[in-house]
């Protein structure tokens, strides 16, 4: 059986070595069209690689795909998180955990996933060919024609890994085979607020902030940080994520509302300046800070409505206090544009996931195909979900079950 799997990145790596698992006696290729592997593997979370996430429970774990997400906890039932800690670490590849839950490797270097993944290609004997994009795709019989750069190839399976793509185009191929694609825009990307003076605060970082969306249904929360172009961060982060369509209707012009303290609703923040207000009655309203937000941030927040950070807290009375409540929990900022987060670029969009069997990755259009990774419309929030998605679904592909 003459296997050919389109991608050389995670999802394709992941295929080929569970086609070859699965079916020994199998001639398995990996066709890559640039002359580079695992490309995002290399410079996933910083050159350390994100390999998935600590979140052991599937029906927790889908809550991180914006989409995708119901149609995973049938793949997640097949391969999951704990497989996938489980599969790298049968390999002599230890993970750890950090704070947020994101999981890499213990050597800190995306190089040991890849070392990895390259080994057991090798082991199996698993063929590579670089610089070969595939053309056109058409099915004869039981037999699939692929038309590569120079040459055209037969297999009897295909398995299709070759991410996403920013424009529709890039979806032509598959659907002259029937494929209805979900239109790609993109996702996980940062906020440009070039006429904000807030940028003055570069650098400085919050550890939980709510994000939200005047007139949309549309609220994120976690750390935040501020940069020279806007803001960004994972509470930014996933906020572009599950508001892809949204904000790419909008030609990313909108309005935010963030509220500084996190999940601290406007009872509980004045009843906490209240108690402040009481005990330290004579402390400098700049210098009094309960909420615990950076220092940077509140000076700034005070000089944004107008208030004397000199005075006391007795001196600011009950509507300065109002006044920095309002703000702290529903300051406002204009967006006019996106910043590409490139460690972890991803596009939603792709094939549309009503055409796939999600227990065997099957094309229910033309049978004998399979998909794997970014090329599907599922896409997760930045934490290594996006890998777990990509390991997920090669593992299951590669079974070729119809």
């Amino acid at each position: 059986m003459e296997v050919a799997v389109i991608g050389g990145g995670a999802a394709g790596f992941f295929a080929a070595i569970s086609a070859k698992k699965h079916h020994p006696e199998a001639q398995i290729t990996i066709y890559e069209k640039s002359d580079k592997l695992l490309a995002k593997v290399k410079i996933s979370g910083g050159g350390r690689c994100n390999v998935t996430h600590a979140c052991f429970t599937n029906s927790q774990l889908i809550k991180f795909y914006p989409r995708g997400g119901k149609q995973l906890k049938k793949a997640f039932a097949q391969f999951n998180t704990t497989d996938t800690v489980n599969w790298f670490e049968g390999r002599g590849v230890r993970l750890k955990t950090e704070a947020d839950g994101r999981m890499f490797p213990v050597s800190d270097s995306s190089q040991t996933i890849i070392n990895c993944l390259l080994q057991e290609i090798d082991a199996l004997k698993i063929e590579i060919q670089l610089h070969q994009p595939v053309v056109a795709i058409e099915k004869e019989n039981d037999k699939f024609k692929l038309t590569l750069r120079d040459k055209m190839i037969e297999a009897d399976k295909v398995v299709i890994a070759n991410g996403g793509s920013p424009k529709p185009e890039g979806f032509d191929w598959l659907k002259k085979l029937g494929h209805t694609i979900e239109s790609p825009v993109p996702s996980l990307f940062t906020f440009n607020m070039p006429n904000e003076p807030i940028k003055s605060l570069m650098g400085v970082s919050v550890d939980n902030v709510m994000v939200r969306m005047p007139g949309a249904k549309l609220k994120t929360e976690g750390p935040l940080l501020i940069t020279h172009w806007g803001m960004s961060g994972p509470a930014i982060l996933k906020f572009s994520a599950w508001g892809a369509r949204i904000l790419q209707s909008v030609n990313y012009r909108f309005t935010i509302q963030l509220n500084w303290l996190g999940t601290i609703n406007e009872d509980k923040a004045r009843e906490i300046l209240m108690e402040e207000t009481r005990l330290h009655a004579k402390k400098k309203i700049s210098n009094s800070n309960p909420f615990q937000i950076p220092h940077r941030l509140l000076i700034f927040l005070l000089s944004k409505i107008g208030i004397n950070p000199e005075l006391t807290l007795e001196e600011a009375g009950k509507k300065n206090q109002n006044r920095l409540l309002n703000t702290l929990l529903n300051d406002e900022y204009k967006v006019e544009g996106k910043t590409t987060f490139k460690e972890e670029f991803v596009t939603c969009g792709g094939v549309c996931l009503d055409d796939i069997s999600m227990d065997t990755m099957e094309s229910k259009k033309c049978p004998g195909l399979y998909f794997a990774g970014e090329v599907l419309d599922i896409d997760g929030v930045t934490g290594g979900f996006n890998f777990q998605a990509a390991w997920t679904t090669g593992f299951i592909a590669g079974k070729l079950l119809q």
